[in-house]
């Protein structure tokens, strides 16, 4: 197990834009699909997004897809959650996950069970 970190939060109003980093110091990415959750004040945490392990099989919620887009660099070793759009909604705390399951083209979102390695989190925050 290794712990991820995640980077890039903050305060935007209404509209802006955020890119969230998420990396895991002393280890690797490579070979972990990595996912994005969140959990705002008050609510179950909400899963957003799942990049399989080489980046070819992307999958979104609905109530982001079309706003948030997941990547990933094997170089920089880091994998990106850009979020676009952004609504006083999206306030929560935001988390990475690493997980090595399979995941393939046009699958539901596999769920916070198939993740095995969580970051602490961080804040994004959108006023109106």
């Amino acid at each position: 197990q290794f712990k991820l970190v995640e980077s890039g939060g903050g305060l935007v109003h209404t509209g802006g834009s955020l890119r969230l980093s998420c990396t895991a110091p002393g280890f690797t990415l490579d070979y972990q699909n990595i996912g994005w959750f969140r959990r705002a004040p008050g609510k179950e945490r909400e899963e957003l997004s799942c990049i399989s392990n080489i980046g070819n099989n992307i999958g979104y919620a609905d109530s982001v897809k079309g706003r948030f887009i997941t990547s990933r660099d094997p170089v920089a070793d880091t994998a990106y959650l850009q979020m676009n759009d952004l609504k006083p909604e999206d306030t929560a705390v935001y988390y990475c996950a690493a997980g090595k399951f399979t995941y393939g083209p046009n699958w539901p979102l596999p769920g916070w069970r198939e993740y095995h390695d969580w970051g602490q989190g961080i804040q994004v925050t959108v006023s109106s």
